[in-house]
C-alpha cells in the first residue's frame, strides 16, 4: 500500500479500532518454531504487536504511517519502525512468526511472499486476518450496513472487497494450516461504534470529498436503535484467519 489513508485520523484509529482475542496469539505462538522474534507487519497503532509481545522475546512492528506509529503504546521489547511491507529491513531467517492484522489486502502478492520467505526461519509461520461486519442488534446492524454498503460504498476500492469476501480472494501462497475458529468480541457504547465507523478508509474519503460526516447521516436513527447512548453492548465480529508455513 502506497497511500496512507489513515494518517488524518491516527488518534481516532488508535482509540476506536478493536483489539483481537488473546487466544489467537496463544495459538499462533504455539505453532511458531520458536519464540524469539515476531514481525507484526502493517502494525498500525500496534494493536496486534501489544499482544504478541506477551509471547515473544522481541516484536518488530512496522508500518508506512508515522502518524499511526506515534499512537502505539511504547514497550521495551517492541521496536516500532517505519518500513514498507515489501522491504522490511529485517535480517533474513530471523523471524519465527509474521502477522498481518487487517491489512494484508493492501499489499498481498508475490513480492510480499518473497519478503516473508526471506525473513522467516525454516518452518516459520505467517498468519493474516481481517474482520468485518459487526453484529450488534438487527436494528443497529441494518444502519451500519447502510453506511457501509450504500452511503460510502463508492469509496471502497478493490482491496476492501477482499475483506468483504472473508479473505477467500487473498493471495496467500504458503503451505496452509487448518486453524481453529476464534471469536472476536468487543464492547462498545454508541460513541465508540460511530468513532470506529469513521475510521473506515471509505468514510475518510467520503468526508474529504463531500465535507460531510457520513456517520452523521444515520446518527439520529442509530440513537433510536441503540437506546441509551452510554449503554455498552457486545459487538461480535466476523474474524477471517489464514495461517501458513514456509
Amino acid at each position: 500500500m502506497k497511500e496512507n489513508f489513515f494518517a488524518p485520523i491516527a488518534k481516532e484509529y488508535a482509540r476506536f479500532r478493536p483489539t483481537y482475542p488473546e487466544e489467537l496469539f496463544t495459538y499462533l505462538a504455539s505453532m511458531a518454531p520458536g519464540r524469539r522474534m515476531a514481525w507484526d507487519c502493517a502494525t498500525g497503532s500496534g494493536q496486534a504487536a501489544s499482544s504478541l509481545v506477551h509471547h515473544f522475546g522481541q516484536v518488530i512492528a512496522t508500518d508506512i504511517s508515522d502518524e499511526l506509529l506515534q499512537q502505539a503504546t511504547p514497550h521495551a521489547r517492541i521496536a516500532y519502525r517505519n518500513a514498507n511491507a515489501l522491504t522490511s529491513g529485517i535480517p533474513s531467517s530471523s523471524v519465527d512468526l509474521v502477522t498481518v492484522a487487517n491489512a494484508a489486502h493492501w499489499f498481498h502478492g508475490a513480492e510480499f511472499d518473497k519478503e516473508v520467505r526471506r525473513v522467516l526461519k525454516p518452518n516459520g509461520i505467517i498468519a493474516v486476518w481481517s474482520f468485518a461486519y459487526a453484529a450488534i442488534t438487527p436494528e443497529v446492524d441494518r444502519l451500519t450496513r447502510r453506511v457501509h454498503d450504500v452511503i460510502v460504498d463508492p469509496f471502497w476500492i478493490a482491496p476492501n472487497r477482499i475483506v468483504e469476501h472473508g479473505y477467500k480472494d487473498l493471495h496467500f501462497d504458503f503451505e496452509p494450516i487448518d486453524a481453529p475458529v476464534f471469536r472476536m468480541v468487543s464492547h462498545m457504547d454508541l460513541a465508540m461504534l460511530e468513532g470506529y465507523m469513521r475510521t473506515w478508509s471509505a468514510s475518510v474519503k467520503y468526508l474529504a470529498k463531500h465535507g460531510v460526516d457520513p456517520i452523521g447521516l444515520v446518527h439520529d436513527e442509530l440513537m433510536k436503535a441503540w437506546g441509551d447512548p452510554v449503554l455498552v453492548r457486545p459487538v461480535h465480529w466476523q474474524l477471517n484467519l489464514r495461517v501458513g508455513q514456509v
